[in-house]
């Protein structure tokens, strides 16, 4: 355990941002399975809608810096590439 003040408050810093980050990583994935759910199930209609909800989690986590602008694109690309090969 850090015996120094400021080393004290990184700790905390830290775990406050990683649960942070790892709540939005997850609303990230659940969107992704979203959109894999309805790409599997042949609905075109709902998976344009879970594309978009997607799209949307993954630019707010990149804004929020909990991933790097070219895996969000990366992401949103595979995503929407899975969608339009349905149609």
């Amino acid at each position: 355990m850090a015996n120094i003040k400021s080393a004290k408050k990184r700790i905390l810093v830290n775990e406050k941002r990683a649960a942070r980050n790892k709540a939005i990583r997850s609303k990230v994935k659940t969107s992704i399975k979203k959109v894999d759910a309805a790409i599997a199930a042949k609905d075109q209609a709902a998976a344009n809608d879970a594309l978009k909800a997607a799209i949307g989690e993954i630019s707010k986590a990149t804004t929020k810096g909990v991933y790097h602008k070219n895996t969000s694109s990366r992401k949103i690309s595979r995503l929407t590439k899975a969608v339009n090969k349905m149609a």
